[in-house]
């Protein structure tokens, strides 16, 4: 995605000002591009790039932007810039593990609205949303909810209900998806295959904007969630075939310290055998807290081999913001 990209959404799947009972200009406004950049020797900087571009939702009337969090994880810089062109540092206040919300604090004005928030529990598959990039009506795109389900991600990410929109937005990252009333309903995360009634499409898979309440004053004032962090493995596992493979290891991490290979068919978690990437991280993280011991039992060569690993906070493996 570029600055300066000049691609726009065919007319027919823009929204139009007099198909919405709202102020769908006020609605634009609100998504701003966001631009980071990482060092070079952050642990995130092999997997998800030092350079990094999406958007963020400004959701109050102080200039905070909600985002998605691995657009800020390990930040050093961070560059908002409105429709209108104004550019304007931020500070990567939180990134939340659990939800994937990030937020960014401008260090400037950047004179735009809040856009109001409201609920994806409202919402069900059919309903009209309108999914916005950073670049007005031509980045924005008429959308449907097609699904409303759990998502388990490699990396040791769980949502218990996660949106599903299609068509696909290419610039998903940090995008709004707002229904028609104008309220957000959730932050663009990926992109995804969805399976509809004799066919397959890309689409998007959408955090909802219901779970920020529950932690955002935690998020404010502590920069993530309070609570004991969950017991992360560095351990990127995938289902294939109706098995979970270890597709990779995060380098240092807990998983390859205990001497997991890539290719080793996980099979149990404390003696207890998994079904699923879904049920396994549930079995994982129900062990305790980070730090927490953690038995699995994991098939290679044909053959079981047990580990035994000690997890980790995955945060304490991140490069940390520093003050502007």
């Amino acid at each position: 995605m570029s600055e300066t990209s000049t691609w726009a959404f065919p007319e027919n799947l823009q929204p139009r000002p007099d198909e919405v009972g709202f102020d769908l200009e006020d609605a634009l406004s609100s998504v701003v591009l966001l631009r980071s950049e990482i060092p070079e020797d952050a642990f995130t900087a092999s997997i998800l790039g030092t350079e990094r571009l999406g958007n963020g939702v400004v959701i109050r009337e102080d200039g905070l932007v909600l985002t998605i969090g691995y657009l800020i994880t390990e930040a050093h810089t961070i560059w908002l810039t409105t429709n209108a062109g104004r550019a304007v540092a931020g500070h990567p206040l939180a990134y939340d593990q659990a939800t994937g919300f990030g937020l960014v604090q401008p260090l400037g004005r950047l004179g735009v609205p809040a856009l109001p928030r409201g609920s994806a529990a409202s919402s069900a598959p059919g309903d009209d949303v309108i999914v916005i990039g950073c670049g007005g009506r031509h980045h924005a795109l008429k959308a449907k909810v097609v699904a409303k389900r759990e998502f388990a991600g490699y990396w040791e990410y769980l949502l218990e209900e996660a949106l599903f929109t299609a068509p696909a937005h290419p610039q998903w990252g940090g995008a709004a998806v707002i229904n028609a009333d104008g309220q957000l309903l959730g932050i663009g995360s990926l992109l995804v295959q969805e399976v509809l009634p004799g066919d397959t499409v890309q689409g998007n898979m959408i955090v909802p904007i219901d779970l920020l309440d529950p932690i955002l004053d935690d998020l404010l004032k502590l920069g993530r969630s309070a609570g004991k962090p969950r017991p992360w493995l560095g351990m990127y596992t995938t289902e294939a075939n109706g098995q979970l493979v270890v597709g990779g290891l995060a380098k240092g991490g807990p998983a390859e310290r205990a001497g997991v290979k890539m290719g080793d068919l996980m099979l149990e978690v404390a003696g207890e055998r998994v079904s699923g990437l879904a049920d396994m991280l549930r079995k994982v993280w129900r062990l305790g807290p980070a730090g927490t011991e953690v038995p699995l039992t994991v098939a290679r060569g044909g053959a079981p081999v047990r580990v035994r690993l000690r997890s980790a906070d995955r945060n304490d493996f991140l490069k940390k913001p520093q003050l502007h």
